[in-house]
Parts: structure tokens; C-alpha cells; sequence
């Protein structure tokens, strides 16, 4: 059986959000896979001990590089220069890279990429230089000498054809890991954040532009408005029965500062509440039991929260940008103009959708069984 090497020394533990949730889920359905496999992580010598358990498997192995994640630019030096001669000195000639950033030139080593999304290009302005020119160098260099890449939904890879003109993709979707029994009482939530049942809204984003997250705040503006006799009439009547509450969790970004003002100067403060980071438990709570659970980003490679809340039959309003109507598999409830806040509320006084989700193709088994038999496949090209 011939070994495989999984570069990790992207992961920098708990400051790279969903892609190292994604590797983390996908190690962990490996590894509840009965098959025969031979995989060693590439490892940093400053989160090699995050990735310490997977020892306890003879199928997976560790390899600690003489570098640090921690400090970017040195690793990104690190890699170029000595990645693979590390990998061929330990006798690999293959390594899967679970994200766009293996070393530029493969001086022997067939790579398989993984693409999440080419955010870079098409919001720049949301990214410094450095980073704008770094993301599409990797681009460019993964789909000119990467032997296989993959895709993590048909949006992406059409994306990819269309930006680079490679067309020999693979998708293979993000497991769905979210267990419907994994919850806390709401009553602990209740108190902790002043809520009832049915009556919040809910959202799950990180606090960068593109989520578009001003535009609820400004939704809820007009809710609020509305129920003080300050509104326009012809929302006044439904719009009582609207919650005018919104509960957003997730990590802080570059648009942290500017929301919590926005909420100040909006006067939302008792209306907008950011929870930060919560646990599994806690989330999952929060998507079975809000009012609706509000999706407005404008760009997502795949876009998991939409699809947990639709595990847990809760009302899901998104919009029709980028992966979203593929990954909800049209069966979610969608705004045509993101930012038209007349439509959101319009959307959330009038909009069900009554079909249920396949969330079979989400299965973290399934998802694991094909990057298995993907990686395993004799056949790569040699580039």
C-alpha cells in the first residue's frame, strides 16, 4: 500500500475558522472508516500536539517539520524551499493538500489540492495586498502543476474552469458533522441571553463584508422601527409578529469593529446580541429553536450553517449567491437582491418552503469513503 502525506502546516489551531474544522472532521471520519490506508501528517512543531490522538491509529502517522505555523511567512519559506525535499527524503511521492497552499514547484511530488473558494479574486477589496497577490500565485500554480484538485461544490469548480481553464476537477462536498441529539436545554440559553423560544432570529457568520451582515442590521432596524409606530404602513400590520431580536455567533473579522458600531449607532443594542464563539451544544440549540435562522452572505465555496439549521426543520431565508442554492439544494427560502431589506422582511412575513433536504450527500462517512478511494486511485497526473 503505497503512503500518502496530508500537508497540516497550514493549521494554525483556532485562527483559520472552517477549513481546519473541515480537516479535522475529514481525519476523524478516516478514521471510523474500516479500510486500509497509510497516511502521514505533515505536521508543525507547534500544533503537532492538536493532531497527537491520530497516533493511536496505526494507519496514521506523524512527521514534524522544523517549523512553526504560528509565524506565516517563515512557513510559507519553510515550504517552498524544503518541503519536498523533507517528503522525498521520508520516502513519499504523494501528499494531499487539504487547502490551495503547497509548495509552488513539486521537485518530485505529485499534490492533490483542495480549492474552497477563490474569495481573493473576487473580493479584493476585503483582502490585503500581500495576501491578494500570495492567494493567486498558489491559484495559478496549483492548477498549472497539481496532479488532481478538488472542488468542494460545483459553484467552486465551474469557478475554477471559468478563472483558470482547468477542467479536470473532482467535487467532493464538506461532510455535514452536526448531531441532532448534541444540544443544551434552552432554558441555560434563555437566561444567558434574554431570548424565548421561537422569537430570534439566528445567524452563524464570521464578521467579514461579504457576510453581509449589515444588511440584517439594517432588517432589524426596520423591525424595530415598525413596532414603535416609526415605520413605512405597509409593513406595520405583519411586522408585529416578527421577533425583534437577532442572536449572531461566530469568531470576530476585519468588519468586527465597524458592526458593533453600526449596532450602537443604530440603537440595537438590546435587539442585536453577539454571542462569540459558542459550543456545538449551544449552537445547535440555537438552530432549533430560533424564529429563523438568516443566511445573507454573498459569497460561500460551500456554505455549511444554512444546512445544519435545515437539519434541525428550521426555517432557513438566504440569498441565491455563489454555492447557497446548490448546497440547500433549492429547497431553503431565497431573497433575489441581498441587500433589499423591503424583500428580507417580505421573506420573513410570507416565505416557507415545505420540502425537506437530502442530507445523505452531507454524510461524514460517505464524504470520507470518497477522498478515500480519490486519494488511494492509482491514476494521478503527473504534472
Amino acid at each position: 500500500m503505497e503512503k500518502i502525506a496530508i500537508d497540516l502546516l497550514w493549521v494554525r489551531p483556532g485562527k483559520v475558522g472552517g477549513t481546519e474544522s473541515y480537516i479535522r472532521n475529514l481525519l476523524d471520519g478516516l478514521a471510523r472508516l474500516e479500510a486500509e490506508f497509510d497516511f502521514t501528517l505533515l505536521v508543525s512543531k507547534d500544533n503537532a500536539d492538536t493532531f497527537r490522538k491520530y497516533e493511536k491509529d496505526q494507519r496514521y502517522h506523524l512527521l514534524v517539520a522544523d517549523v512553526k505555523s504560528e509565524n506565516i511567512g517563515k512557513r510559507i519559506i519553510w515550504q517552498n524551499l524544503f518541503q519536498n525535499r523533507l517528503l522525498r527524503r521520508n520516502g513519499f511521492r504523494k501528499c494531499f493538500e487539504p487547502v490551495y497552499c503547497k509548495p509552488w514547484l513539486n521537485r518530485g511530488i505529485q499534490y492533490t489540492c483542495v480549492i474552497h473558494d477563490l474569495q481573493a479574486l473576487h473580493y479584493p477589496e476585503y483582502h490585503p495586498l500581500h495576501e491578494i497577490v500570495y492567494s493567486r500565485l498558489c491559484w495559478r500554480m496549483d492548477v498549472i502543476n497539481a496532479a488532481r484538485i478538488v472542488a468542494i461544490s460545483n459553484w467552486v469548480k465551474k469557478d475554477i474552469e471559468k478563472k483558470y481553464h482547468r477542467k479536470d476537477i473532482e467535487v467532493i462536498y464538506n461532510p455535514v458533522t452536526v448531531k441532532e441529539d448534541e444540544t443544551v436545554k434552552f432554558e441555560c440559553l434563555r437566561k444567558k441571553y434574554n431570548i424565548e423560544q421561537k422569537r430570534f432570529f439566528y445567524t452563524v457568520s464570521q464578521m467579514i463584508p461579504h457576510k453581509n451582515l449589515q444588511t440584517l442590521l439594517n432588517v432589524m432596524e426596520r423591525i424595530v422601527s415598525e413596532k414603535r409606530g416609526l415605520g413605512h404602513e405597509r409593513f406595520r400590520d405583519g411586522v408585529d409578529e416578527l421577533p425583534d431580536k437577532l442572536l449572531i455567533s461566530g469568531v470576530n473579522g476585519n468588519a468586527a469593529e465597524e458592526l458593533k458600531k453600526q449596532i450602537r449607532d443604530k440603537g440595537l443594542q438590546d435587539a442585536v446580541i453577539l454571542t462569540g464563539f459558542v459550543s456545538n451544544e449551544e449552537r445547535n440549540a440555537l438552530y432549533q429553536n430560533c424564529h429563523t435562522f438568516l443566511f445573507p452572505s454573498v459569497f460561500e465555496g460551500f456554505g455549511m450553517p444554512p444546512i445544519e439549521a435545515m437539519l434541525f426543520k428550521t426555517r432557513v431565508i438566504t440569498t441565491r449567491c455563489a454555492s447557497i442554492p446548490e448546497v440547500t439544494q433549492g429547497k431553503a427560502v431565497y431573497v433575489d437582491d441581498p441587500y433589499d431589506v423591503e424583500e428580507w422582511i417580505d421573506k420573513l412575513q410570507n416565505g416557507y418552503s415545505q420540502e425537506s433536504m437530502n442530507f445523505s450527500v452531507y454524510d461524514p462517512e460517505q464524504i470520507s469513503k470518497q477522498y478515500l478511494a480519490f486519494l488511494q486511485n492509482p491514476i494521478w497526473k503527473k504534472r
